[in-house]
């Protein structure tokens, strides 16, 4: 298919580019603000900028590759859930319950279960609210072109959605955390950044976009991550005792998209086996990557 700009009416078009630089003007006055007074969130916009920059990065195979092999590309989704599984395990919930002050482990075990909690609940909501469409939904072949370039930018919102828990992860570990946990879990994210960033960009080619545009959009889909670092990192700077619940709360978001998006996406093909051993491969490689940063 052929997913055209011209297909989108006009009006909207411009109302929806006028909202998104109005939106980025003002988070870039209030992210200078932030930046010039807290040195926790200047790491989280370094740490995130690193994850985008991993995104990017995956983003350039494109050039060459036009299709992944069905195996492969299952095996990189499932190594990418591995990590965050890790990632969420080692780098998130554990220092979630060492950072709960006192109360016994009975009051960490239940502030860090309620954060989880809130973090997969406020996840869910925003998927179910706002206006995207799931990786693995199926295109329509008698769709009009108009309806295929509405899909198109739900395909962009959804990685948009996904990629919040990420950059939320890295400004809350980055800002409370100790260094270790911090660059395990920034190293982490930044791996599994890497093919998904391949992923999303062949899936774009497959939706009808050219090299260069699928290329740019699946870069730009990481630019949300420094963003959601950044107010992560902001939110714990101005209150050390949210540290447990933005740990957790970044931990329940990130368990929400593993299960909801990618290892049904890594399944849909059939290939439950190469996703399962990659997903395996991914949380012992964060673990091993977490303990040796850690030690």
């Amino acid at each position: 298919m052929n997913v055209k700009a011209g297909g989108l009416q006009r009006p909207l078009h411009f109302a929806i580019v006028a909202a998104v630089a109005l939106g980025l003007l003002l988070g870039l006055v209030q992210a200078g603000h932030w930046l010039s007074a807290s040195a926790p969130v200047r790491d989280a916009l370094s740490a995130g900028s690193l994850a985008a920059l991993a995104t990017a990065l995956g983003a350039v195979p494109i050039v060459v590759v036009k299709k992944l092999n069905p195996r492969v590309n299952d095996s990189l989704l499932g190594l990418g859930a591995g990590v965050m599984l890790a990632a969420t395990c080692f780098s998130l919930i554990v220092p979630a319950l060492d950072a709960v002050a006192g109360g016994g482990r009975w009051a960490s075990s239940l502030v860090v279960g309620a954060g989880l909690l809130l973090g997969a609940a406020f996840l869910m909501a925003m998927e179910h609210f706002t206006p995207h469409v799931h990786i693995a939904s199926p295109e329509r072949s008698d769709a009009s072109d108009l309806q295929r370039a509405r899909r198109l930018w739900l395909f962009v919102f959804a990685i948009v959605l996904h990629n919040i828990p990420e950059g939320l992860a890295i400004g809350v570990a980055t800002a409370g955390a100790d260094a270790a946990h911090a660059t395990a879990l920034t190293t982490g994210i930044a791996i599994q950044d890497v093919p998904e960033g391949l992923v999303v960009a062949l899936a774009l080619l497959g939706a009808g976009l050219r090299k260069l545009p699928a290329l740019l959009i699946s870069a730009a889909s990481g630019l949300v991550e420094p963003l959601a670092a950044v107010l992560g990192a902001a939110a714990l700077s101005y209150s050390a005792p949210l540290l447990p619940w933005g740990l957790a709360f970044a931990g329940g978001a990130m368990l929400f998209v593993v299960s909801h998006e990618i290892i049904p996406e890594s399944h849909r093909q059939g290939h439950e086996r190469y996703a399962t051993a990659g997903l395996v491969c991914g949380f012992v490689l964060m673990m091993i990557l977490d303990t040796a940063l850690t030690a």
